[in-house]
């Protein structure tokens, strides 16, 4: 038996050890964050890896209207040039389509922008997984001089300053425009970007449908060769680190990025990231953590030589690359 035969046999064990596990985790996470935020979510569980995205069931509706206009809002930046959705459009994908984003004073970022819609999901935050939850998150962007480049107390008096703010935040928190609840509102909001009915959840909750015949192919690829090790659970990614060339190097440009091991100084970590969500992966363009990929069908290539020690035909990564379009879904309107 070659070496692709014991790749593929290892794949499938760890899948089998891992997702139950990570469905625990995955449970405990998101009820913390429902104690901590109110959003209440009605999940569904199936059968296999990938589990489907839920619908909100309870949601502060204020808070959303409000963290909506704060997350589109210059003013939390440090020369009002840039807000949260500068990098994160939520109607195109929730990433800004660029290999790497643009701050305060055009200073250009080192990273991808990771897509906003259904981070809620993620179990950490960034590439590196540095941060633990949405509000957690803002830290970064605000006091990084590259991104935002400013300060809680600037942004403060920046928001009490403008009408707007100013009244719907008394109105909605009676201690007014604090850091904590600027943060909650913005992160209620991110909690409301979610995509449920994509073709693949409603292909695993029952309409055989829902896929096509070439993207049926492309899902039991996607199975057999053990894509789901690591893209599986409701983000189909987002809840587990992983060594990037981890059987197989990678193209050189991707190297450079030490991942992890920026944050912890663990030789382990090096070139370890978080695994990205895949869900809208087919609007989220150029990929990986650097953004150096252009097309999901070498970004296809790239993981299965590095990850899985498998070279990939021109059909077969046709037959995956459509079945990641499936993985698109329609974003949730709260009124």
């Amino acid at each position: 038996m070659d070496k692709k035969y014991y790749v593929a046999l290892i794949c499938a064990v760890l899948v089998c050890l891992i997702v139950p596990v990570l469905k625990l985790f995955d449970g405990e996470h998101l009820k913390l964050k429902e104690e901590f935020t109110q959003t209440r979510y009605n999940f569904q569980k199936v059968y296999g890896a990938i589990q489907p995205i839920p619908t909100i069931i309870e949601i502060n509706k204020e808070w959303v209207s409000l963290g909506k206009a704060v997350f589109h809002s210059p003013l939390l930046s440090k020369d009002n040039t840039v807000s949260c959705a500068s990098c994160h459009l939520i109607d195109y994908g929730g990433d800004d389509g660029f290999p790497v984003s643009t701050g305060i004073k055009n200073r250009k970022g080192s990273r991808n922008s990771p897509t906003v819609l259904n981070a809620v999901f993620n179990f950490k935050q960034f590439w590196d997984g540095r941060a633990n939850t949405l509000e957690e998150q803002m830290l970064g962007p605000i006091h990084n001089p590259i991104e935002m480049g400013t300060t809680w107390p600037e942004i403060i008096t920046k928001l009490k300053n403008d009408a707007y703010f100013a009244s719907q935040f008394s109105e909605l928190f009676k201690d007014g425009i604090t850091q904590q609840n600027i943060t909650q509102v913005i992160a209620t909001f991110e909690e409301s970007l979610i995509t449920p009915g994509s073709a693949i959840d409603r292909f695993i909750l029952g309409d055989s449908n829902a896929l096509t015949i070439q993207q049926q192919r492309g899902l039991h690829l996607f199975k057999s060769y053990g894509c789901t090790t690591c893209h599986q659970g409701i983000n189909i990614g987002g809840n587990i680190f992983q060594k990037f060339g981890r059987l197989q190097h990678v193209p050189l440009g991707l190297k450079t990025d030490p991942g992890r091991y920026a944050i912890t100084n663990d030789p382990n970590d090096n070139h370890v990231f978080k695994v990205p969500s895949l869900r809208n992966v087919a609007e989220t363009a150029p990929y990986f953590h650097n953004g150096e990929i252009a097309t999901l069908d070498e970004a296809v290539k790239i993981m299965a030589r590095s990850q899985l020690g498998r070279e990939l035909t021109s059909t077969e990564i046709e037959d995956i690359v459509a079945l990641l379009y499936s993985f698109s879904g329609p974003r949730v309107e709260v009124d």
